[in-house]
C-alpha cells in the first residue's frame, strides 16, 4: 500500500485501500499499522485534520480493529 509522508509529531505515513477499507500508519519510531473498517470519511478528516496525532488519538486509535505489520 502506497503511504502519504507528511509533518506530525507521532505519525509518519499514512495510506488507505478505499475498497477495503484499510488504514495503514507508519509511525516515527518505524512500528506500521493497519486498521480495518476504516469509511472513506474517517480517512480524509484525519488526512484534513490540523492535528493528524490528536485526530488518530481521538478518533482512531481503541475504535477501529487493528493488527500491527512491522514492529521497530
Amino acid at each position: 500500500m502506497e503511504r502519504q509522508l507528511f509533518e506530525s509529531s507521532n505519525l509518519a505515513s499514512v495510506g488507505y485501500d478505499e475498497s477495503n477499507q484499510i488504514l495503514e500508519i507508519e509511525f516515527k519510531h518505524g512500528s506500521i499499522y493497519q486498521y480495518s473498517e476504516v469509511d472513506k470519511e474517517t480517512y480524509e478528516e484525519l488526512m484534513s485534520a490540523e492535528s493528524k496525532g490528536s485526530y488518530f488519538n481521538s478518533r482512531i486509535r481503541g475504535t477501529f480493529p487493528y493488527i500491527l505489520i512491522k514492529k521497530k
